[in-house]
């Protein structure tokens, strides 16, 4: 899936939640999105979360 077309869902969804649930429900589905595609970067090994800690306590940079 391109990245414009993955874009284009997200939008579509988040309209669609916009719409359904109102600002509350938006902001909820957004935050699950997020956290979605985060776990989805880790198990697929694109995202070092022991690397990603260390940045943010000031142990190395980015």
């Amino acid at each position: 899936m391109s990245a414009t077309v993955s874009g284009a869902l997200v939008g579509a969804v988040l309209a669609v939640s916009a719409l359904l649930f109102g600002f509350w429900g938006f902001l909820l589905v957004a935050l699950f999105m997020g956290i979605g595609a985060l776990v989805g970067r880790v198990v697929s090994g694109s995202l070092d979360l022991r690397a990603l800690a260390n940045v943010f306590t000031g142990r190395r940079t980015s």
